[in-house]
Order: C-alpha cells, then structure tokens, then sequence
C-alpha cells in the first residue's frame, strides 16, 4: 500500500499529523467529488474528506497524493485528505481552536485559499472570516486571536499561492455535483438546490468548484 507509517503514542489533547498511521495516500483516484476523493492503493480503496482547494488541484488527474489527517473519535474515523501539506498546516491549527471541528474547518478551507486564510489572519480581518458559513464574528475573532502568532507567514504564506479556476461548461452535472457537496457539508437540499440555480443562472459558464464557494457565501 502506498501510505506510509508512523508508530507512537498519541499524547493526551490535540492530535497533529505526526500521530497520524497514515502519512500520505499515493494512488489512482478513483472517485472524486467536490466534498471527497477515493484513492485507491493497491486494490484498496481510501475515502478522504477534501476542501474545494484540493478538489481543484486534482481534478483531472488520473493518479494523486493526499497528505492525510486521521480524525479518530469513538464513533467515528475519518479521513481529510490534502493536495499539499500547507493546507494541512492550515487545517491543524483551525481546530485547535475551540469549537472549530474538522467539518468546519472544512468549510473555511473550501471557502478561502490557504494564501486568503493566512492573510486575513495576519492582517486580523474578523470581517471578511466571518463571511464564511456558519462563523460568526465572535468565532472569526477567536480564531484570529488564537492563530495570528502561530502561523509562520514565510513556511504557509509563500508557498500557499491561491488554486486558479477554469471556467467549466454549464450542464446538469455541475448543478448535481454543487448540490451533492454542498449536502455533505452538512446544509439541506432545498435551499442549496436553490441558490446553486440562481448562481448558475447569474453566471452560466462557471466551473462546480466557484458555484461551491459563492453558496457557501449565501446559504
């Protein structure tokens, strides 16, 4: 299998990627949608949780390399899956805010950059965080707080140059796959069918990843 392996006892509080068994998934992709990929590793398939950063820089690929997190709770193990490790960085340092889990985290990657997140921390601008669903702006000042002297600009910012998105052709399959990932983050069909054909009808030619992020602006 090509993930490789770390051994060690997690300690007690926030786990980082260095706990992780898994470091990295390397293999075909073989499913992928805008909220999760399937990699598979020698007949064995991995489903990741991925942000719409990561949707964009694999989409169209036919093998990739996901750095991985392993959230592991009594009830549940999941996988969050990265195209490079500065969105992981990035990802581990929002949840340990308190009352950012893994989802949310999500969302605030799928709604910005990690170029767009790094700056509007380190410029502590709660207003344009707070745009993203679901934070508000007590949330967006928390994170701030918390983050601005944890996050070394010159390893995340430099590196972390913002996803370029191509403009894709309008057809069903865009406003089906917008609709299915914006159901997996967690918001209700009805209102995210609504918006993502009011977003298509405003700007026809646009690609699934851009309908993502504006719903999520809006719902």
């Amino acid at each position: 299998m090509a993930a490789t392996a770390t051994a060690g006892k997690p300690p007690a509080g926030l786990r980082t990627y260095k706990d992780n068994m898994i470091e990295y998934l390397r293999g075909e992709l073989a499913e992928l949608t805008p909220a999760s990929a399937v990699i598979d590793c020698n007949g064995v398939g991995y489903a990741a949780s991925i942000s719409l950063n990561t949707y964009a820089a694999i989409q169209g690929k036919k093998e990739c390399k996901l750095y991985i997190y392993e959230a592991i709770r009594e009830d549940a193990y999941v996988l969050y899956g990265f195209a490079d490790r500065q969105e992981r960085e990035l990802f581990l340092l929002l949840i340990s805010v308190s009352g950012i889990g893994g989802n949310t985290a999500r969302m605030i990657l799928s709604a910005l950059s990690p170029a767009e997140l790094t700056n509007i921390i380190c410029t502590e601008n709660a207003n344009l965080l707070k745009t993203v669903k679901g934070i508000g702006l007590k949330t967006a000042q928390r994170i701030i707080v918390d983050l601005k002297d944890k996050i070394k600009t010159a390893e995340i910012a430099a590196t972390a140059g913002s996803t370029s998105f191509l403009p894709g052709t309008v057809s069903a399959q865009v406003q089906e796959e917008a609709i299915a990932a914006l159901t997996m983050l967690g918001f209700a069909q009805a209102p995210s069918t609504k918006v993502v054909q009011a977003i298509l009808k405003e700007e026809p030619d646009i690609a699934v990843e851009q309908v993502i992020k504006l719903a999520l602006k809006r719902l």
